[in-house]
């Protein structure tokens, strides 16, 4: 999942960059990285967290009124240094620095195509294709070699980038993934999420639309459009609100933690249970068993208790890293499961090795039954645009039937909350092609039907600058 952050029009904004990457940690662990300046730009990426990566000394090499920021974790291209973003550039038009969320689903056939027309890649990951092909766009302004680029690409992406002392935000025209613009002062930020914007306490003022490209610079805010259809439907990633986001933000403009909460009490009402006591796997499932135990009338504990020095394991990289890293993240009160009947609810179970050791914790913590409840569907189908399910042989619900799975995780039943019932509870309505995958969302990692056809190459034009009004 990747975060980024951008700034502009502030003193000291590689620190105000630091700040918000922590506030994005949790969308990646793997490697963290600034770029800041004016019209001369200066890196500084490293391997880790955000807190390993920065320290005073660090940041004080960063001056600049403009910066942007990225937290990584892979879907395309290995986890090592090379492949740490921003990414910065030297090429005819001058310097750019880029950062990505996301997945280009068609970025293989464009590096090939490079390739063969004379590109050096520096990295693995399909983000450089960008920038090579702005490189190629005979346009000098760095803002219109962008908008050509991305005529080219096809996918999830949203973008901050640093070029020619503007500060650039792009969303692909289906809106994949989340971007956020905010005020800061005389200056404006641009986040993955409303978190980071708390925690600096810039404005909030509304998303970046999908298929909108903003800049930013002196002049304030301008907009452009890759030109799309009328009707070109958005698939914002449901997942976000599953999983991803964090509670205290507003993604798709909508509360990620009340829509949690609308999942566990639907999923109460589609799989009751009869049991003492509703725990949650912390801290993604915490909104989703609240709302379990509010409609179920079972009383709501903390069962699980969290270890906050160990990361997320669904983004972990490796296999080993992921099973030793469930036993360091989370244990059992046995004061609250000892002798219970305990519904235990999660947000999602992909691989399902992290649920059969909590149940495996938990009865060993002497719960007398433990009854599973997810509050998303059935994981079945890998993402390509920017989640790191890649083969269905990774997913358990993929070639596994209820009744099996029940067996591999251990526990006594298990129950998942429908896919009307999770779009219901983050207000999508039907979709109106009836794919089932709900009106303005993506849901293909449950339903296996992808709204962007994989490898091929997209098709958009540009059209004229207009002044946004903010």
């Amino acid at each position: 999942m990747c975060g980024i952050f951008g700034i502009h029009g502030h003193d000291e904004a590689a620190n105000i960059a630091y700040l918000g990457l922590h506030a994005l940690q949790h969308r990646g662990q793997e490697s963290a990285g600034v770029v800041a300046g004016d019209r001369s730009l200066r890196r500084h990426v490293g391997m880790g967290l955000v807190s390993d990566v920065f320290d005073q000394k660090t940041l004080g090499r960063l001056p600049g009124a403009a910066a942007i920021g990225h937290v990584r974790y892979s879907t395309a291209g290995s986890s090592e240094l090379r492949n740490a973003q921003p990414f910065l550039f030297d090429y005819a038009g001058g310097s750019v620095a880029i950062a990505h969320n996301g997945n280009l689903v068609n970025a293989e056939e464009l590096r090939t195509r490079l390739e063969a027309a004379g590109s050096i890649f520096q990295t693995t990951s399909d983000t450089e294709v960008i920038v090579h092909l702005m490189a190629k766009v005979p346009e000098f302004d760095p803002v219109q070699r962008l908008l050509s680029a991305l005529k080219q690409v096809r996918g999830a992406y949203s973008l901050v980038v640093l070029a020619d002392d503007r500060l650039i935000g792009v969303r692909d025209p289906n809106g994949f993934r989340p971007l956020v613009i905010g005020r800061l002062k005389d200056g404006y930020v641009l986040s993955s999420e409303t978190s980071a914007f708390d925690l600096i306490e810039a404005e909030y003022i509304r998303d970046v639309e999908p298929g909108e490209l903003v800049v930013v610079d002196g002049g304030g805010l301008r907009s452009f459009r890759l030109q799309t259809p009328d009707d070109a439907p958005t698939h914002f990633c449901v997942f976000e609100h599953v999983y991803f986001a964090r509670p205290d933000s507003l993604v798709n403009g909508k509360s990620v933690y009340r829509a949690r909460e609308k999942m566990g009490m639907r999923l109460a009402e589609e799989q009751p249970a009869e049991a003492d006591v509703v725990i949650p796997v912390p801290d993604s499932g915490v909104p989703s068993a609240i709302g379990y135990a509010k409609q179920s009338g079972i009383p709501f504990e903390l069962g699980l208790i969290r270890s906050h020095y160990v990361g997320r394991t669904f983004i972990e990289p490796q296999d080993s890293i992921r099973h030793f890293g469930v036993r360091l993240k989370l244990s059992p009160v046995r004061s609250v499961v000892d002798g219970k009947r305990v519904v235990v609810v999660d947000d999602s179970l992909v691989r399902g090795t992290t649920s059969r050791k909590i149940v495996k914790m938990l009865r060993a913590a002497g719960a007398r039954e433990v009854h599973l409840r997810i509050s998303a569907p059935p994981t079945t189908n890998p993402c390509y645009y920017g989640i790191d399910t890649p083969t269905r042989s990774e997913l358990v619900a993929a070639s596994h039937s209820l009744e099996e799975i029940v067996r591999y995780v251990t526990c006594d039943s298990l129950g998942y909350l429908t896919h009307e019932g999770m779009m219901a509870a983050v207000g999508a309505g039907a979709a109106p092609d009836g794919t089932g995958c709900g009106a303005g969302y993506c849901s293909a990692c449950f339903t296996g039907n992808y709204p962007v056809p994989l490898g091929k190459v997209g098709s958009g034009d540009l059209v004229k600058l207009r002044r946004d009004r903010v």
